[in-house]
């Protein structure tokens, strides 16, 4: 039988992150998916029905069509699942429907450093591998408002580990929420190219694409 398959969109048209091609091979050698990687936006356009998830890795700017904007809704309104990496925050910004769906847009971030990401909940597949406090180096992204209440927060940001934090003790970094009867997944790690290949950030990837795609 085949392995399920998941799109994994990677258009920008505003900053584009040098991680990119990582996060791909990342996702294609975490194995039990067939990964369909696409920068065309006509993908979006066609029935996502055959797709486990859809997969949005450091997107960033205006990257759909009308018709596109329509077939996603309708594939996770009607149990589809979405996977929002990073710059995935930065995506979409006149479409509200898509800020309601991540669950928050993104605000700004200090420069890339070592911090502290503090497990929320161990009890999900995204988070269950880490430890308590994971040691992290990122690009510590602030939101222009939290996910909660309508999000199951996972990971956050402990901003006394890092310079430049802006949200204070509420600091989501990853998430998991349902819409309509899809199942939405976000993470803001993966800006560097280290990232992809750490097994910690592997595992956490897999766990809430995994999560996304349970039908």
């Amino acid at each position: 039988m085949a392995d399920p398959a998941l799109l994994v969109y990677t258009r920008t048209t505003d900053y584009r992150h040098d991680s990119i091609p990582a996060g791909i091979a990342a996702l294609r050698s975490l194995g039990g998916f067939e990964v369909h990687a696409h920068e065309d936006p006509a993908a979006l356009e066609e029935p996502l029905d055959r797709y486990a998830a859809v997969v949005f890795l450091s997107t960033s700017g205006d990257v759909l069509t009308p018709a596109g904007r329509e077939r996603l809704a309708a594939y996770v309104e009607g149990g589809g699942g979405f996977v929002g990496v990073h710059a995935a925050a930065c995506t979409e910004c006149g479409w509200p429907y898509y800020g309601d769906l991540l669950g928050a847009r993104f605000a700004g971030h200090p420069p890339v450093q070592p911090g502290r990401a503090l497990v929320e909940d161990h009890d999900h597949p995204a988070t269950r591998h880490l430890p308590p406090v994971w040691e992290v180096t990122d690009e510590w992204y602030d939101f222009q408002a939290g996910p909660r209440p309508s999000a199951r927060v996972l990971l956050s940001a402990d901003e006394t580990s890092y310079a430049g934090g802006t949200m204070g003790d509420d600091h989501p970094l990853a998430w998991c929420r349902t819409q309509g009867a899809g199942r939405v997944f976000y993470t803001a790690l993966g800006h560097t190219v280290e990232a992809y290949g750490d097994p910690l950030f592997r595992a956490h990837l897999r766990g809430g694409i995994t999560w996304a795609a349970a039908r």
